[in-house]
């Protein structure tokens, strides 16, 4: 069985909306698409390497899929990993109204909450989750992100979509790994530890 492993591109207070660009999510009026490209750099860019060696297939949203299904066609360097495995590789795309989905080997998922145990049955080592705002929201709801890998980058925003909302179900975390870019970019994986657990330094009465 594989784990489902969540990867997101965070600001210092959490917004993790259109990283990439500001065409990816102006939803709600956002006006800072892009805000992660002056920090991108080659250590970003191996962690990333080393995330997608690992694949074996992604859970990606409506927005996220039509993104990327946008973009990683063109890229036909074989010796672009990132391109090779998100071109040729299983894609479940969760949606109740997508209803083409032109891209190699993509599939949709109507009901991912109730999909992901099977799906995680399929593959032997990761199911990845990308982006995918929404889903997130879903899966993190439902407590079925195995491993969060997350690049924290060094700026405030104020707005946006955040990656842990007021559905977040309670849960401690393990950290894995952790390393800093040359640009500041903080990079921290986690797997989920049980339950959050509590004490307190308040003096006896």
């Amino acid at each position: 069985m594989s784990k489902l492993t969540m990867t997101t591109f965070l600001t210092l207070d959490g917004v993790m909306q259109a990283p990439g660009g500001p065409p990816e999510d102006p939803s709600g009026g956002f006006g800072h698409g892009g805000w992660l490209v002056p920090y991108f750099d080659e250590d970003m860019g191996k962690f990333m390497v080393e995330v997608f060696q690992r694949a074996d297939a992604f859970l990606l949203g409506r927005t996220t899929f039509q993104i990327f299904a946008n973009h990683w066609p063109r890229i036909t360097d074989p010796s672009n990993l990132i391109a090779t495995k998100l071109n040729s590789l299983p894609k479940h795309v969760a949606s109740k109204t997508l209803e083409r989905l032109d891209w190699h080997n993509s599939s949709r998922v109507s009901d991912v909450v109730a999909s992901v145990a099977d799906l995680k049955n399929r593959y032997p080592r990761e199911l990845q989750v990308h982006g995918s705002a929404g889903l997130a929201q879903t899966l993190i709801e439902h407590d079925l992100v195995d491993e969060y890998h997350l690049l924290t980058f060094p700026v405030v925003l104020g707005t946006g979509k955040r990656l842990f909302g007021t559905g977040a179900v309670p849960a401690a975390m393990k950290l894995l790994q952790t390393r800093a870019t040359r640009t500041g970019t903080l990079i921290a994986s986690y797997a989920r530890d049980g339950k959050p657990k509590v004490g307190s330094f308040m003096l006896d009465p």
